[in-house]
């Protein structure tokens, strides 16, 4: 057991190491992807809906391609890296688009998650959802911020 908890530890490590920065939104939104994903189905059996593979494989499909476009944040935040260090200006940071995007994607998931407990019967806390919705309109004006401070 020492050595599956060691591997596990060592996995987790390198992939912080790597990601940075976007270690906790990407650790933070499989999270959120799997709670969705487990709500949703839970969701679908108090609205009598049928539980089926296809519809399990298209929401898994769903959740690869969030990943996938925190990839295409990061291969743009490369680019600028790149680009930055080409023309001899300071980059910053690492990873803010890919960062912006999961933020973005952990709201959405965020605001799915609530309204799967609320269709289960659960009642929610009024602030909730318009609190999640601001910092998503955060996320989505992040770069606009940055823009306009230079």
């Amino acid at each position: 057991m020492n050595r599956v908890k060691t591997a596990v530890a060592c996995f987790f490590a390198a992939v912080s190491a790597w990601l940075g920065v976007l270690a906790v939104p990407v650790y933070v939104l499989v999270l959120v992807n799997l709670a969705d994903y487990f709500t949703g189905i839970a969701a679908s059996v108090f609205r009598k809906e049928a539980v089926s593979s296809y519809r399990g494989i298209k929401g898994i499909v769903k959740k690869v391609c969030m990943w996938l476009l925190v990839g295409v944040g990061a291969a743009v935040d490369w680019m600028l890296l790149f680009a930055a260090q080409a023309s001899g200006a300071p980059a910053p940071f690492r990873f803010f688009t890919a960062s912006l995007v999961a933020v973005w994607l952990v709201c959405n998931e965020i605001i799915s998650i609530l309204e799967n407990i609320s269709e289960i019967g659960v009642g929610l806390p009024p602030f909730l959802v318009r609190l999640v919705k601001g910092i998503q309109k955060q996320a989505e004006s992040g770069a606009d911020g940055i823009s306009e401070k230079k």
